[in-house]
């Protein structure tokens, strides 16, 4: 909810895209933790926003992480969001299995 509005309905509508089985033209596949993890990158005055999300699942979308990109050189992501988008992805996967009795897409 920190990130600008402008960010929030842009990464918001791409996430409603994805809800309905979509991709939006933005979405870009998370290299990293295999098919089916997406990336969305918006920038907005000079500044990156980032949601990385999956849809491996065929009853849900899990957002993982949304972070605003601090470093001003590179693109890599820092090895810190990485991790912890890998450790979501686990969570979402359990709870997934808890909820829907793993259905996958």
């Amino acid at each position: 909810m920190t990130f600008p509005t402008e960010v929030r309905t842009h990464l918001g509508a791409a996430l409603g895209v994805a809800q309905f089985g979509g991709k939006h033209p933005d979405a870009k596949p998370w290299k990293g933790e295999g098919p089916g993890v997406m990336e969305i990158v918006e920038d907005h005055r000079g500044d990156t926003f980032r949601a990385v999300y999956t849809v491996r699942f065929a009853a849900a979308v899990y957002v993982l992480h949304t972070f605003q990109k601090k470093s001003k050189s590179g693109i890599k992501t820092p090895k810190s969001d990485q991790q912890l988008i890998a450790s979501r992805l686990k969570d979402a996967e359990w709870n997934y299995q808890e909820r829907f009795g793993g259905r996958h897409a």
